[in-house]
């Protein structure tokens, strides 16, 4: 059981270093005036954001705090049982 706790606490620390590689990877969403007048949205990486490298690192972060919580809550959960 002990052995199972810390291979669950190892990727618990994995998952919190990737989640903030990918966070910090990822571009800001203010395009400021220049956006609002030239219609960003309609440009081709608005359209295809999904195939993008920038639509990618969102699938990864979303996965990533699902996981995150999961994790956070079975950690917990075992905590709580010794």
């Amino acid at each position: 059981m002990i052995t199972l706790l810390r291979v669950l606490s190892v990727i618990y620390i994995i998952i919190c270093v990737v989640i903030t590689v990918v966070i910090l990877l990822q571009e800001g969403k203010q395009a400021g005036l220049t956006g609002a007048i030239s219609g960003a949205a309609e440009s081709y990486w608005g359209k295809n954001k999904g195939r993008s490298m920038e639509g990618k690192l969102e699938k990864i972060t979303k996965v990533m705090i699902v996981l995150f919580f999961v994790l956070s809550i079975v950690l917990n959960m075992k905590f709580l049982n010794f």
